[in-house]
């Protein structure tokens, strides 16, 4: 997605402060890891290049999605140059209908009217006002409309990192694995460590572009 300064729906303004406060909860170490991002942002904002990243983990069902629309609202939270975000999954199933709950409640704006196939459904993604919604859906990270170069390779899992120790055309990799919700599907906790996961990626990526701005 294309991103550039807008103004952030109310609840996802409101979100952003809170997250923005929160960032002495992310240990030394991750930051550490998180400065590597910031760094690439920068080394390309410097170089007068949009930075383009992909978020890969291995169904782009969850954790990669988060990603993505994290760093696509922190670019616009923080009045960033223009950024693309992009997603993708060692294989392509769907935006996981949790992990899109989880993103309403804290107060994105989400439909789906249309579906790439039967079990992949669209889900126009919005935080900002007056804005045209995004078009979410689950696809390979190396499909279209992914870029094929000279883009930053974000791995949000594990498995999608171990499986990809070579992401083809990118200039930069980082891991930055965290915890799959999956793990509390159909139980008492599925809420609340969704919201739990989407909070967690979303201060970790506003992170990063805070440190861009500095």
């Amino acid at each position: 997605m294309n991103i550039l300064n807008s103004t952030l729906l109310e609840k996802i303004a409101n979100t952003c402060a809170e997250l923005a406060k929160e960032f002495d909860l992310i240990p030394v170490e991750r930051k550490q890891q998180l400065q590597q991002l910031s760094d690439y942002f920068v080394q390309k904002n410097q170089q007068e290049i949009s930075p383009k990243v992909i978020v890969i983990c291995t169904h782009n069902s969850r954790r990669s999605h988060l990603g993505q629309i994290w760093l696509a609202v922190g670019a616009t939270y923080y009045g960033l140059p223009k950024i693309d975000t992009f997603s993708g999954g060692t294989e392509a199933t769907a935006f996981n209908h949790r992990a899109v709950a989880a993103l309403q409640r804290i107060g994105f704006e989400i439909t789906s009217k249309e579906h790439i196939t039967p079990t992949n459904p669209i889900y126009e993604v919005n935080w900002l006002k007056e804005a045209q919604p995004y078009k979410a859906f689950s696809t390979k990270y190396d499909s279209v409309p992914n870029p094929s170069q000279d883009f930053g390779a974000i791995m949000v899992c594990t498995s999608a990192d171990k499986g990809c120790p070579i992401v083809a055309g990118a200039d930069f990799r980082i891991a930055l694995p965290f915890e799959d919700p999956k793990a509390f599907d159909d139980t008492p906790l599925e809420s609340a460590k969704y919201t739990e996961r989407c909070r967690q990626i979303g201060r970790e990526m506003l992170y990063v572009l805070s440190q861009v701005k500095s």
